[in-house]
């Protein structure tokens, strides 16, 4: 028999899609006129998915992260207000309009709960 191999277990499988997910997030914001704020976000969102793969993370990181993207979020939830009100919810998915701040913002909005949600599962697989 030979030397047991070491092999990926299922949540580390999942850190590393996460990775790549945010990874591709923070691609795509290369081009917008606030690029490089998105990109260091979203960067910063996949590496600590990445670095989870191979360590733990101290808990406090990922309350600091929380914490941080939880009031960015909520300093975006007027344009998700707006955006909610607004009969043609598949604007959303279309070219940007200046003239509707709304779509940008609710983008925003929803980028950062998706990145404040993977941090929530972090901290909850980080107590067992």
């Amino acid at each position: 028999m030979g030397a047991p191999t070491k092999s990926f277990s299922p949540r580390k499988i999942f850190n590393l899609v996460l990775f790549v997910l945010f990874a591709a997030f923070a691609y795509v914001q290369l081009n917008d006129k606030d690029g490089m704020l998105w990109f260091s976000i979203y960067g910063v969102v996949a590496l600590v998915h990445l670095y989870i793969v191979f360590k733990t993370i101290n808990r406090i990181i990922l309350l600091l992260m929380m914490i941080g993207l939880a009031i960015y979020s909520a300093v975006h939830i007027p344009y998700f207000v707006d955006w909610i009100q607004v009969q043609n919810k598949s604007e959303l998915f279309g070219e940007m309009v200046y003239e509707k701040p709304y779509l940008e913002g609710t983008r925003e909005f929803l980028g950062l709960v998706i990145a404040l949600v993977s941090m929530v599962y972090q901290w909850r697989q980080s107590k067992k």
